[in-house]
């Protein structure tokens, strides 16, 4: 028999399936409340108001992509790893669109911010991006430059085709947009090649 979760756990866990199904503007405190089965002042005492559980969320959302790509970041072919870190994004981005809007859309209060927060070590996904870039680039696969600087780089390229794919400006279906992603992927990687 396995224990029960704890409360904050519980919360969490409602909160995230009411984020996947509407959005951000799906998570209230009663809602979250009714799902778990307590009071909205229950909700108060784990987490302190709602900015910090959608925080929690987002943060969440983070964690659960790092890990992804610090699994896929081991052995092998170091610029397949570089390419499969990008497909994870895009995967991540197709499964998840409301975590990922949340997560690495919208304008959030303590956001990290390039380059400082990101150089700092303090992006869990990114830093992970950055030691590919930079082992592929000692591997003479990617042309010598700032590993911080490409890794960004190569996110803006990935983070732009999915949000304007998501907003409707692409009329492939998405095995198509999958297609055309790869395609534009190795014509990033080719022009930073060494």
């Amino acid at each position: 028999m396995t224990a029960p979760l704890p409360t904050s756990e519980r919360i969490l866990r409602a909160a995230r399936v009411l984020f996947e199904r509407g959005g951000a503007q799906a998570v209230s405190m009663r809602r979250v409340a009714d799902a778990v089965g307590l009071t909205p002042m229950a909700i108060y005492r784990h987490f302190p108001n709602r900015e910090a559980l959608l925080r929690r969320i987002s943060d969440d959302s983070f964690d659960e992509i790092a890990r992804h790509w610090i699994a896929r970041n081991r052995g092998g072919d170091v610029l397949a790893r570089v390419i499969g870190l990008q497909r994870i994004y895009l995967d991540y981005a197709l499964s998840h669109p409301h975590l990922f809007d949340h997560a690495f859309s919208a304008r959030r209060a303590g956001a990290r911010q390039y380059p400082e927060d990101f150089r700092a070590g303090r992006s869990p996904t990114l830093t992970v991006a950055a030691e590919a870039v930079a082992e592929a680039m000692q591997a003479g696969l990617l042309r010598g430059d700032d590993e911080w600087d490409v890794a960004m780089t190569l996110w803006a390229h990935t983070h732009g085709l999915v949000a304007l794919y998501r907003a409707g400006r692409f009329s492939y279906d998405e095995a198509q947009f999958r297609r055309f992603y790869e395609a534009s992927l190795q014509r990033l990687l080719h022009g930073l090649m060494a």
